[in-house]
């Protein structure tokens, strides 16, 4: 008897499933989900559950211990940084409309003005005649703090038609409106467009909305994608983070349209 348990207990710990549990941002969550699962298959006593839920909440499950690792879509804050912080990744953030949309572009200032509702019909930007369909983000998501920041823009000021919380609801929202506009990621929106969304990107300032413009730094809207723990991470959320910013994980990163930042 004494053998068997023995042996049970043995068992046990040599199957013991380590768990690590991720929450935050959804633009990083898809990607991290297929990284987790490559993980997996190499690390067979891992189970690694992948939530969403938007940046903010990646950062305050972490200071309060809810989450082994949060996924923050944007550079760390000031008061943030008592976080341990890892980059992963670079994106950007784009305007996208129903591919069936005649325009190609839009100004600064034409973009802060559908927004705020002083510019409501496309026929004023050289469009069809039709009323724009604006898209905004929910609170808390990071793709709205940093649109916000760079078009200078309040979210009361925000004049919305339809308010939507991940990437993927503001893709879908626009392939089924030809007259909205949504400002999304650009690796989501170009993974998208890849298996046939009908989106249409739209270029900035003279420079085209892509992931190999974030990459050589031309395009004018971009972030980081990063990682974050409270203090150092633990021995297994240290494994999964090297693994993430490994050469295995990098193509990937690359299959959703971001770009990979690999451990130095």
């Amino acid at each position: 008897m004494k053998i068997l348990i023995l042996s049970l207990l043995f068992c046990s710990q040599v199957y013991a499933v380590e768990k690590l549990v991720l929450t935050g941002s959804s633009t990083i969550a898809p990607v991290l989900s297929d990284i987790a699962k490559s993980f997996e298959k190499k690390n067979s006593n891992f189970r690694i559950d992948v939530q969403t839920g938007g940046s903010s909440r990646g950062v305050n499950d972490a200071r309060k211990k809810l989450n082994d690792i949060g996924m923050v879509s944007r550079k760390l804050k000031d008061s943030e940084k008592d976080l341990s912080v890892y980059t992963i990744a670079k994106d950007g953030i784009a305007l996208i409309t129903h591919s069936e949309n005649s325009i190609s572009s839009l100004t600064e200032t034409q973009v802060k003005q559908i927004y705020r509702g002083r510019i409501k019909n496309w026929k004023e930007v050289g469009g069809q005649d039709a009323a724009i369909v604006v898209v905004n983000k929910a609170e808390g998501r990071s793709t709205l703090e940093l649109f916000l920041k760079f078009f200078k823009l309040k979210n009361s000021e925000i004049n919305a038609s339809v308010v939507i919380g991940d990437n993927e609801q503001g893709i879908k929202a626009v392939a089924r409106n030809p007259n909205a506009i949504a400002y999304v990621s650009i690796g989501t929106a170009e993974f998208n467009q890849s298996v046939g969304t009908p989106i249409r990107l739209l270029d900035f300032k003279g420079v085209k909305a892509s992931v190999k413009n974030v990459e050589n730094g031309s395009y004018p809207i971009s972030r980081e994608l990063n990682l974050v723990t409270k203090d150092k991470p633990n021995s297994t959320a240290k494994l999964f983070i090297d693994y993430v910013l490994s050469k295995d994980a990098s193509s990937i990163i690359r299959e959703h349209y971001f770009v990979p930042v690999l451990k130095k």
